[in-house]
């Protein structure tokens, strides 16, 4: 079943806010292989001229991944996620993330296409803080592979 093209341009409400935790952002560095004292230690950060320890660029997914449950979940869309593969990801960082940020994301539909009887969802993930400083803009396509694939 195609998805339902009158998403394109639909914006949904700010996420709750997620508080980044040094704890997250360590294990977060230790899953990606990330070694550099920035993410672990404060007294480090703080010498480099940030508040608090820093997230690596991808951890960004962490907090983008629950904006995106919203749309996904939503039975409106006609989407079958068990048909889902990640196309694409990007990031365009605005700022670090750093522990103790509070963040909210807004999720937006920028776009569905269809190839070879495939669809396409590309979304647009607005990360910032509760105050409405923007932090990371994160792209994402998801690839809803179609009945005949």
């Amino acid at each position: 079943m195609p998805l339902d093209q009158s998403f394109v341009g639909r914006s949904y409400p700010p996420s709750p806010p997620y508080e980044v935790g040094r704890e997250k952002i360590r294990e977060f560095a230790e899953a990606v292989g990330e070694t550099s004292p920035l993410h672990r230690d404060p007294e480090a950060a703080r010498a480099a001229g940030y508040r608090d320890v820093i997230a690596p660029p991808t951890f960004a997914i962490i907090v983008s991944l629950k904006a995106n449950d919203v749309l996904v979940e939503d039975p409106d869309l006609g989407l079958d996620y068990s048909r889902v593969v990640h196309g694409d990801q990007t990031f365009v960082h605005h700022r670090p993330i750093v522990a103790g940020d509070r963040l909210t994301t807004v999720l937006h539909v920028d776009g569905i296409t269809s190839r070879m009887g495939n669809d396409m969802l590309a979304i647009r993930a607005e990360v910032g803080t509760e105050d409405g400083e923007p932090v990371t803009t994160g792209r994402c396509t998801l690839v809803v592979r179609g009945e005949d694939a």
